[in-house]
């Protein structure tokens, strides 16, 4: 995979990902506070979003080096289905 479809491949994938999450709906809640300047939440938000992604980069590479890409995959998919598990008996 080329550097710009890796890139795009990403920021598609995080972009729809985050779309109405909670990290979205914070910002929200911030952004409706008329005292709370829109910038500075702007850049807030921005950077604990790139702070998170640095970290899972990192964890990411330390995994790959220990364990095989395919268990990295098979547990990540597991831990998605075991949160919606949880998210679905809890109601939330």
């Amino acid at each position: 995979m080329d550097k710009i479809s890796t890139f795009f491949t990403v920021f598609i994938t995080i972009f729809l990902a985050e779309i109405g999450d909670k990290t979205q709906l914070a910002t929200m809640l911030f952004a409706t506070k008329p005292n709370y300047s829109k910038t500075l939440i702007f850049l807030g938000a921005s950077m604990a979003l790139t702070a998170a992604a640095l970290v899972g980069v990192i964890a990411g590479s330390l995994l790959e080096a220990l364990l095989p890409r395919r268990f990295i995959s098979i547990l990540a998919g597991v831990g998605f289905i075991v949160i919606g598990v949880i998210i679905l008996i809890r109601g939330a």
